[in-house]
Parts: structure tokens; sequence; C-alpha cells
């Protein structure tokens, strides 16, 4: 068994996703293939937003007042911030935050673009850098002090039923994104001690790694009026009245790449979906000395064909060994290898090589565009099923705390078990466990809390988690 912490670490270097050797701990580079990567994420996630959602851009730098207005906000933030206290020489009378997130800084604007319920609903949203001093162990686009990829969206609305509504979307959107990754998902409340601090409360994604732990990999949150109160966010209503607004927010970040690298990998290197892949198709010359440069035109013919069939393809030309081409794009993770050697060519034939099944397949030309798309497609749901089926296979049901501990210590993954929704009883769980209770659904038929046997009124998930 490969472990997991060092096949991360090793496969992000080698396969140049990132460079972690920039000095500053927990900032990294984003390399070309990597970046392709990152950029084709977030363009399926700009395609789903875009229909619903305006994207915007606001400054980096908080100053510390607005910072400060919602004091349980910035509590829950407070030993992350970074602080700028000069400009150039000159000391600032007022220091600036760089944000750890961006309600202080968005909602001050709110106030000033909303007046009347015509106004409403806003939806916005921005893909930007965030900064938190992480003080634990960072790790490499899981645990880091520069979040660069973080997506945060920001709804404003005229009810309670709205602000509800958007929460229920906010969850379709982000189902269509993930299962569009082939990433395996738990959703589930987060217990009130554990929720984005400022809200109502707050939903989550959770897939599971290779190790056992869980990674969030996205949130919902339900603001209420409580920023609105805060930054005084007014609507007229159609009577001429004036009411706080209800607000929604949901994020994501760099983790989603590292679940689509850890949760699809394998001892090899990366398995990419096709969506993602920096290239979809690598080609591969198979040379000899007597018609080389006939293969090589058959490759630019079918690399061209192939690109004017919106493909993104790459034509690995490079003066190596074919075998050290293949264990490279297998280590980067290139879905689809096709192979053209002068006996291919006699027969108007050529070789796919998938990487997730590492299966061979012989094609005619003529259907080229026709077999690789099906492929592709299928590629996509193979590996979608895999990773659901691992995940489900290690979802476990405990009925006592000691059985709950044995499969902890044992086997790992997320452990289900009815709570009945006591603060001081599910602390007290997490305590006798030493892991925390992840999050809640609505319990599915009547039994006893894992605990202190009252009535259970959830299903709780515990699970070891980055």
């Amino acid at each position: 068994m490969i472990d997991f912490s060092e096949w991360f670490h090793n496969i992000l270097e080698e396969a140049e996703i990132i460079d972690s050797r920039y000095p500053i701990k927990g900032m990294n580079v984003w390399l070309p293939y990597g970046f392709q990567l990152r950029k084709h994420a977030l363009e399926i996630l700009r395609n789903i937003l875009d229909q619903d959602h305006q994207e915007t851009l606001f400054p980096l730098l908080i100053p510390e007042d607005q910072l400060e207005k919602e004091s349980v906000h910035v509590k829950g933030f407070e030993d992350e911030v970074y602080w700028i206290t000069h400009g150039g020489l000159t000391r600032l009378n007022k220091k600036l935050a760089l944000r750890p997130t961006s309600e202080t800084a968005m909602y001050p604007m709110f106030s000033l673009w909303i007046r009347s319920h015509t106004d409403l609903p806003l939806k916005i949203y921005q893909i930007v850098n965030t900064f938190r001093y992480e003080t634990k162990h960072t790790r490499p686009l899981i645990r880091v002090r520069e979040i660069t990829t973080f997506k945060e969206a920001h709804t404003v609305h005229e009810t309670m039923e709205e602000a509800e509504e958007q929460v229920q979307e906010a969850i379709r959107l982000y189902k269509e994104f993930f299962d569009t990754l082939s990433i395996p998902y738990i959703i589930t409340k987060r217990p009130p001690w554990d929720k984005f601090p400022g809200s109502d409360y707050t939903i989550a994604f959770d897939t599971l790694l290779p190790d056992g732990k869980t990674l969030q990999i996205a949130t919902v949150h339900n603001l209420g009026q409580t920023f609105s109160k805060t930054f005084d966010i007014k609507f007229e209503t159609p009577t001429g009245e004036h009411e706080y607004a209800y607000q929604t927010c949901y994020g994501l970040s760099d983790r989603v790449i590292a679940s689509i690298i850890a949760v699809h990998g394998d001892e090899s290197g990366l398995r990419l979906p096709p969506e993602v892949a920096p290239y979809q198709i690598i080609i591969v010359p198979i040379i000899f000395k007597e018609g080389a440069e006939e293969v090589m035109k058959a490759c630019e013919r079918i690399k061209k064909r192939l690109e004017d069939a919106g493909f993104r393809v790459k034509l690995d030309d490079r003066d190596i060994r074919a075998g050290r081409k293949y264990y490279e794009w297998e280590m980067k993770g290139a879905p689809l290898r096709i192979e053209i050697g002068p006996r291919d060519l006699k027969k108007n034939m050529i070789v796919l090589a998938r990487r997730d099944t590492k299966e061979k397949i012989e094609i005619k030309t003529e259907n080229l565009e026709e077999e690789i798309d099906k492929i592709l497609h299928d590629i996509t749901n193979t590996l979608r099923e895999e990773a659901w089926t691992k995940m489900q296979k290690n979802i476990r049901t405990a009925t006592n705390l000691k059985e709950a501990k044995e499969i902890i210590k044992e086997k790992k993954g997320i452990i289900s078990f009815p709570w009945c929704g006591d603060e001081e009883c599910g602390k007290s769980i997490e305590e006798k466990i030493r892991v925390d209770i992840l999050g809640i659904t609505e319990a599915e038929k009547k039994s006893s809390c894992i605990n202190c046997g009252k009535e259970a009124e959830y299903k709780a998930f515990l699970a070891k988690t980055y």
C-alpha cells in the first residue's frame, strides 16, 4: 500500500502541478501544467455560475474598522489575519487586512448599491486569492497560507424564504460541478460549534481521500440578517417600509484541485478526468529509421483533425524513447494516448491507450473523432463510478461508542451514528472518540443517541479531517 501523504507530495512535483519551494511557508507557485488543470476546472465552474450570477472583483485590502464591525465573524478569523501596517516607510493610521474572506469588504458596498426591492436579488461571485495565517502543519493545496483559487459567491434577498431557496440552489450548483469532475461527496449540516462565523448555519461538501481522512471541498452558508444589520443593508419594500435584507454566501478553494488529484490517482500517478486534463489526448509517434517522415506527417494530420473537432491534443515529438513518453504521460494523467507507427499506417489503424484502465484499443482512422469522443465520455463515467464506489464502501454505521472508536482506529473512513442533537453531548462524543463530528442530516428512523441514550434527532457523521 502506498503512503498517500508521500504520494501526494511527490506527484505535485513530478507531474509539475505546483512548485512548493517558494520562500514563504504555505505559499506555492502554479506551474504551467497545473495552471491549465486549474483553468479548465474554473471554466466549468464559471459556466455553471454565469447562468444566474455575475462575476465581479473586489480589492484585496480591508480596513481594520470594517473587518471589526462584525465581531463574531472577526473572532473566527482573528488568529489568521495578515496585517499591513506600513505604506512604504510611513506607518498607516489604520491597519489594513489581507482578506481572509470578503464579507467585510463587499457588504459596505452592498449597503450603497441596494436601495429598493427592485435591486434584489443580488447574486455575484469572484475568484481571487485570500490569505490566512495557518498555524497548523501546512500542506500544498490542502492547508495553505495563500489560497490562490478562492471562489466566493454572495447573494442578497428580500425574504428568509428566498435565502433558503438560494441555499438549496447553491447546493445544486455544487453538485453539478463535482459531478462533472467525478468527485464523490457527502452533504451535511455542520454542527453549531463548527459553522461559519456569523452564519445561521453552514452546509458542507466533504470528500474522502485515500488515507481515510475527509477533505472539505465546498461550503454554503445561510447568513440570515446578521451582516445586513451590521452593515446596514436595507431595502425599501413595495409598501414603502425599510427592512434588512437576507443573505447567503458559498465558497470553495484550491482543495478542489487537490481532490481531483487525490481521489482519482493511482500508483502510476494522476488519472485526470477529460473535462479538466490539460491535454486530453497525447500522440506518440513510433519512429524507426524507415518511414519516420511518413509517420510524423500522419501524426500531424491526426493532431489537426482532433483539434478541429475540439479536443485538447499534444503531439509529443521529443527525441526520446517512446517508453519514457508513455511513463511521463501516464504519470501526468493524460486520459488517452495515441500510438502511431509504420505498421499502423499500413493497416490504416491507430492504437489508443486509456489511462484509467490501461486498456489498449485498435481503431480505424476514419472513425477517429467519434470513437475518441465515446471513449473520453466512458473514461469520465468510469472514474466517477470508481470514486463513488470507494467512498460508499468507506462509510460505516456505528451503534455504540466502542464500535466507533474501533472503526476509526482500524478502518478510518466516515462513521454514521444516531445523535440527540445536544451540543454538550456532541462535544462529549468528540472528546471520547477524539475525532470531530463532521456534520449532520435528519434521522432516517427512530433510534437512540450513541452517547446519552436519548431519542436521536439526527444522523451524525464522524471522520478524521484535514
